[in-house]
């Protein structure tokens, strides 16, 4: 695949072992690449049977019963969501491309970095055995008190979670230290590329919300081990505090899933436009202002749990208010589009196919964000459009077009 009579990173050594020891952040980011790619196809094929599952009201033709069908629901969500979707773009791409954009040689902790790999590995590892020995079918959420008193491994998903959790933290601060510390002297704040703005948010928020999740399933654990009162009301436990821990990192989970996506589109609108991107100080400070939001709108989920009416209404405003940093971007977009001389490759296509379908998606969330409206909406496949337009028609799309703009970049040569 590669040209044999130069060296670069895929010849430089051979062997298993060069790879498995190595501390280069490109041969690192493949590492991810692989793994990232094996859970997309895992987590397809459990959707694809909950679609075949769907195509008849009744039991059957895929699974029994309806615990079968909860498990391999779950399963997808975890899979999908903790193995392929978060550390896609950060781990696999932004492992590759982030020291080439700041001008360095490699991350600022090259150890570390392999050590989150293997560590994510480790995770991906614990959740395969849960498959192995049955799934659980808690939903990809744990929701308490039935993730405290069902049957099954949920602690060694619980676990899982936890251990992947660690590697997102190591993979955001590697990258925020990088940024900051390794970037060369002509390489200004302003001047450097929109996806290192995209990354150093989503950095910001591996480092400060992937704690809560993992401290959230350690108490889970606990609950589970030691017949501790935490979440289970049964014992004394509150399960609205687990929904408050749990969306508390897993609505900043979203932005760390779109924010590199939009990033990148950022980068392949300018290429493929052949002009200079319109607004980059506005994009750059979206970015960081989405980052700061993404903290304040976990409430959002919990319109009909039970909290206070004027929560939901604080949330239900803060809400809309970060639907205005992702509007920037979009109209920036459109206004880099206008007038530039537009080439309809393969990246720019992925990334025209970005924008029409995550607008959908965000379009869809304004709704979800009106109190009255969601109080009707909540828990239904209106919700399931939502997410999936954002995270297939927002990430995984940014992500076929990131493989496809710098494929010749990682494996010195064109794609057919």
């Amino acid at each position: 695949m590669e040209n044999t009579n130069t060296k670069n990173y895929l010849n430089a050594t051979k062997g298993i072992w060069s790879w498995m020891t190595t501390v280069d952040h490109k041969r690192i980011g493949m590492m991810y690449l692989g793994f990232i790619l094996f859970a997309f196809l895992l987590g397809g094929l459990f959707a694809l049977t909950v679609r075949l599952e769907l195509f008849t009201p009744e039991a059957g033709p895929v699974f029994k019963n309806g615990d079968q069908y909860n498990t391999f629901f779950t399963m997808h969500g975890i899979v999908m969501v903790f193995l392929f979707i978060i550390p896609s773009i950060p781990a696999a791409i932004g492992n590759f491309v982030l020291p080439q954009m700041v001008g360095a040689l490699d991350v600022a902790f090259p150890k570390l970095n392999l050590a989150s790999f293997y560590i994510y590995v480790a995770g991906a590892a614990m959740a395969l055995y849960v498959l192995i020995r049955g799934g659980v079918d808690t939903g990809w959420t744990f929701y308490t008190p039935y993730s405290s008193t069902i049957g099954g491994p949920v602690i060694v998903m619980g676990l899982a979670v936890f251990v992947l959790g660690f590697s997102s933290i190591l993979t955001g601060l590697n990258f925020i230290v990088t940024i900051h510390k390794l970037r060369l002297p002509g390489i200004t704040w302003f001047n450097m590329p929109l996806f290192l703005w995209g990354m150093y948010s989503t950095s910001v928020i591996q480092v400060l919300a992937t704690p809560v999740i993992g401290i959230t399933l350690v108490l889970l654990v606990f609950e589970r081990l030691a017949g501790i009162g935490i979440f289970d009301p049964a014992m004394g436990g509150d399960p609205v505090l687990f929904q408050h821990f749990f969306w508390f990192y897993s609505h900043p989970a979203v932005y760390i899933m779109i924010l590199p996506a939009m990033a990148i589109i950022s980068e392949i609108i300018a290429t493929f436009s052949q002009k200079r991107i319109f607004g980059y100080r506005a994009i750059a400070y979206s970015s960081v202002a989405i980052a700061l939001f993404s903290f304040l709108v976990w409430g959002h989920h919990m319109f009909v749990s039970g909290q206070s009416a004027v929560a939901s209404v604080i949330f239900s405003f803060i809400t809309f208010a970060i639907a205005v940093p992702t509007a920037i971007k979009v109209f920036s977009w459109v206004a880099t589009l206008y007038g530039g001389s537009i080439r309809l490759n393969t990246p720019m296509l992925h990334a025209l196919s970005f924008i029409f379908l995550f607008v959908i998606g965000g379009l869809t969330g304004i709704f979800l964000a009106t109190l009255a409206v969601d109080v009707h909406l909540h828990d239904t496949y209106f919700v399931v459009a939502h997410f999936h337009y954002v995270m297939v028609g927002g990430t995984l799309v940014a992500f076929l077009a990131a493989l496809h703009h710098w494929w010749p970049k990682m494996f010195g040569t064109m794609y057919n």
